[in-house]
């Protein structure tokens, strides 16, 4: 039983609001009709039972009345069969004449009105209705006598099955009336239920924007007070996480700039202090070897100190170079874009001459500022990495264009980054690296999406998409030349 209780309530719960609404308004109908047939049957169990009386009590009646107006000097076989003749009006009952062997004269049978040909134009009611209304069957026997001895006698049954019959034909009708009475009310509160529980369902695919991160949402004020206060919290808290994501992204673009400000007054620094210093020191040691070169006691020891020297140096420049690559490209700003992104894809393609790398570039302007040029450059960085050191990819495409607005569609402009490789993916349920975090951290603070998702026909698809304001292209004039 306790089985039974947890099966109905899980799949109970499964259903709608709405559907359980009208499970229960139909149990609540099948009940009623259980109710209201017990109550029919009982009625028209007594009805017939009073119905049946009163035709054998009319019956006898007739017959005592009948036999009185015989007279004494009658033949007693015209009175045994005059007798069906008189009696054929009777409903209800069944009457046999017999004589004095008890043998049948004649027979009478007005089951179903008012002769016998009436009987086949009402359908009998099933066997079970007829045993649940049927009344007791009645037996009355009159004795009919001439010149004081008896010369036969009336037999009177009752016959309830014409009376049942015109039951059944009414309880059959009145059932087709509830069941299209019922129907009908099914239907009314079918879409009743569906327009007052319509607020529930907008609640619900507002949520799922909230969840996508769509919080310019916003749901319609419904006209049932118990919504209204549920609708308006809604929209306030949408409206709150709207503020406060604009708040997070302004204060996220802040950061970003301020690192890469600070990035690029390191680099600055390094490039400009560091590296002379260290291309002076390389001409210093470089000097001494041709010092050292001339005095034949010094020359040998001085010599491999300066090949230690130089060797040291050459190390400190390289790792000069790569520091200000990682901190900041030095062709950010002096490059277009799409030169910029087109340069790191080439450097993929030297570097793994066994992978097919391509790029498609579309609608590109010259820049879209330091920050989101550096945001894509470092979005197709990590993802070319990725794609090369994990996945295994034997074809990478880099595609990178704004994506064109609908006519008079109000959106923002939006640059669109989609990195596709046919490596093996990334596992369900693997943690996220630091870099595709980072990637995500830097896209949201920028105000935009980022997703990995399976590609059609396997691998890995990186797609990024960051709103941009309109601006006139620019072109800095040193355009074309490398720091």
């Amino acid at each position: 039983m306790r089985a039974l209780g947890t099966w109905i309530k899980s799949h109970w719960h499964r259903n709608s609001i709405r559907s359980q609404l009208l499970i229960i308004v139909l149990a609540i109908e099948i009940a009623a009709a259980l109710v209201a047939g017990a109550v029919t049957i009982l009625k028209a169990r007594t009805s017939t039972r009073v119905e049946i009386e009163a035709s054998t009590r009319l019956a006898e009646l007739f017959v005592t009345e009948a036999l009185q107006l015989v007279r004494d000097d009658t033949p007693p076989q015209q009175v045994l069969a005059g007798l069906p003749l008189q009696l054929r009006f009777l409903r209800h009952v069944r009457i046999s004449v017999r004589d004095a062997a008890d043998a049948p004269v004649a027979h009478l049978s007005s089951v179903t009105g008012y002769d016998a040909s009436a009987k086949s134009e009402r359908a009998p009611a099933p066997s079970w209705f007829q045993a649940l209304i049927a009344p007791a069957i009645e037996r009355h026997v009159i004795a009919v006598t001439a010149n004081g001895r008896q010369i036969g006698s009336v037999v009177i049954i009752s016959e309830p099955s014409d009376e049942i019959a015109e039951v059944w034909e009414n309880t059959i009708a009145l059932a087709w009336v509830a069941l299209a009475v019922s129907v009908a009310v099914i239907g009314a509160l079918y879409l009743l239920f569906g327009r007052a529980l319509a607020p529930l369902t907008g609640l619900a695919r507002g949520l799922t924007d909230l969840e996508h991160r769509q919080y310019a949402v916003r749901l319609p004020m419904p006209k049932a007070r118990e919504f209204v206060a549920l609708t308006a919290r809604f929209n306030a808290l949408a409206q709150a996480l709207e503020t406060a994501r604009a708040e997070n992204v302004r204060l996220g673009h802040r950061l970003i700039t301020a690192q890469d400000d600070e990035r690029k007054r390191t680099a600055i620094e390094l490039h400009d202090e560091v590296g002379p210093s260290l291309f002076g020191l390389r001409a210093i040691a470089t000097s001494i070897g041709g010092v050292a070169s001339e005095s034949p006691a010094a020359r040998d020891m001085l010599a491999e100190r300066v090949r230690d020297m130089l060797d040291i140096i050459e190390n400190l420049q390289v790792i000069n170079r790569a520091l200000l690559n990682r901190l900041r490209p030095m062709a950010l700003g002096h490059v277009p874009l799409e030169e910029f992104v087109s340069q790191v894809v080439r450097d993929r393609a030297r570097e793994h001459p066994q992978i097919d790398f391509s790029i498609t570039l579309a609608a590109l302007e010259n820049s879209y500022g330091d920050t989101v040029d550096l945001t894509l450059y470092r979005c197709v960085q990590e993802s070319l990495t990725n794609a090369v050191r994990h996945a295994q990819a034997k074809h990478i495409l880099v595609k990178l264009g704004e994506r064109p607005s609908a006519a008079g569609n109000a959106e923002p402009r939006r640059i669109e980054l989609a990195v596709e490789d046919d490596g093996r993916g990334i596992a369900a349920g693997a943690p996220r690296g630091f870099g595709l975090m980072g990637m995500q951290e830097r896209v949201q603070a920028l105000g935009g999406d980022f997703a990995t998702e399976p590609r059609e026909g396997g691998g890995t698809r990186v797609h990024v998409v960051i709103s941009i304001e309109n601006r006139r292209s620019a072109r800095p004039p040193d355009i074309g030349r490398s720091a």
